[in-house]
């Protein structure tokens, strides 16, 4: 037990000290510098991993005709979207530039959406459907998502599990391995129980994203709002790894004064 304790506390020091400082950026949010950690675990492996379970997933959906067709005009709307966040990416993550980055609309009812490691990207046409999202809400859904892959928190939960040597999150489960059904594939990439800092991250990082493409960030909390109304069922998918609540709106809108200037500015440049 005395030993058990020690290596607890091992860890934690070893956690503590591979973490990076809270740094702030010239302009837009604040957020901490990316943990060594994640070094721990290749990025490629798990980028071209995800590719090939993202190609199943789509490949399975088209077979059963839940692909939804790149001519439907949610399909255009999401990639429309997905093109004014991408640009922005970058200073977030540098190797974001040379992601063959995809956008898919999936057949199903729903309330879900998602962005692997590597940037491909998926959305369920219920969270569109059932919340009637806003192009601003359907920016903050999508650069939420896209700021996970960009911070790399699937690989750094690899890593730590690696380091911990828990195995609950080994790489095969999080984003490899072949899958018979899309539900399996579905459960294996979106029931990510992202920590509260991950979401807390992918919360700034989707705000600022959105406000840099001109999307108004304040739609986060019209978003949290329906998510909240639409939880009094049974629990979204979105919202079970996404937990939402009256803090999470507070935290929203105590940041707002950091991505606001952005959204206005490119509010006034799309007007110029």
């Amino acid at each position: 037990m005395m030993r058990a304790k020690h290596l607890s506390v091992a860890l934690g020091v070893a956690l503590l000290a591979l973490s990076g400082p809270m740094v702030a950026a010239r302009d837009g949010v604040n957020i901490s510098r990316p943990s060594y950690l994640r070094n721990l675990v290749s990025a490629e492996k798990i980028e071209a991993t995800s590719a090939l379970q993202y190609q199943d997933l789509t490949r399975q959906a088209f077979q059963r005709q839940a692909l939804v067709d790149d001519n439907d005009p949610q399909v255009r709307r999401l990639r429309r979207i997905a093109a004014d966040l991408l640009p922005f990416t970058e200073k977030f993550n540098a190797r974001s530039k040379d992601w063959k980055w995809e956008v898919n609309l999936l057949q199903s009812k729903q309330i879900n959406a998602f962005c692997m490691p590597g940037g491909k990207i998926a959305f369920f046409t219920g969270i569109l459907d059932q919340l009637r999202l806003t192009d601003d809400e359907v920016a903050m859904v999508m650069g939420h998502e896209i700021a996970h892959a960009l911070r790399e928190h699937a690989r750094e939960r690899a890593a730590k599990s690696t380091l911990t040597n828990l195995g609950a999150l080994a790489v095969g489960v999080l984003v490899g391995g072949s899958v018979g059904d899309l539900a399996r594939v579905g459960g294996g990439l979106m029931n990510l129980k992202f920590s509260r800092d991950d979401e807390s991250e992918a919360d700034l990082v989707g705000m600022e994203l959105a406000a840099r493409a001109g999307y108004d960030p304040r739609s986060g909390i019209t978003l949290w709002q329906k998510m909240q109304a639409a939880s009094k069922g049974a629990p979204p998918a979105w919202f079970s790894t996404h937990p939402s609540s009256k803090s999470r709106i507070q935290y929203i809108e105590s940041n707002l004064p950091d991505v606001m200037p952005l959204y206005n500015q490119a509010v006034q440049s799309k007007k110029g």
